[in-house]
């Protein structure tokens, strides 16, 4: 069976940016990773709220920006949601002592990924966000690895 390695979605609104994190939650398991890509106000955020919704996470999701890394456990997961904006080189990640939750059976969601570029290990499954002219946003997934395809064939169509 051939598995779809990437696909693109509209999404309308807000609540359309939450549904497509819901979405994503129903083929998550331990230990991938996800990068998210986009201008500030993207909806990266957003989709991280929706998909930890969909697990079943009840308290405030807010942006890691000024923390770097919001912990969570939820639905038997380790889920960790890095936000690099602020770093201004790469090895930040490293001297951070960030490197130690990669690679592991913890999830890590990963924003603004390009800032630690060359330190982190490959996305399993990417997403770029970007604001449209109709108000909305477009969404284009692509899978980088053989978790990465068998996580995106399970979202709904």
């Amino acid at each position: 069976m051939n598995t779809p390695r990437e696909c693109a979605r509209h999404l309308d609104d807000e609540a359309a940016t939450l549904a497509l994190g819901r979405d994503l939650a129903q083929g998550i398991e331990s230990g991938l990773q996800l990068h998210l890509h986009g201008d500030l106000g993207a909806g990266k955020t957003t989709l991280v709220r929706g998909l930890l919704r969909a697990l079943g996470f009840e308290g405030r999701v807010k942006s890691p920006t000024f923390t770097l890394v919001e912990p969570y456990e939820v639905s038997k997961l380790s889920l960790y949601h890095f936000d690099f904006y602020r770093f201004e080189d790469p090895a930040e990640l490293r001297s951070a002592g960030f490197l130690e939750f990669f690679g592991t059976s913890a999830v890590c969601i990963v924003e603004w990924p390009e800032k630690a570029r060359g330190h982190l290990p490959a996305a399993d499954l990417e997403i770029w966000l970007r604001a449209v002219d109709d108000g909305g946003r477009s969404a284009r997934l692509i899978a980088n690895t053989e978790r990465g395809a068998r996580w995106l064939n399970a979202l709904p169509p």
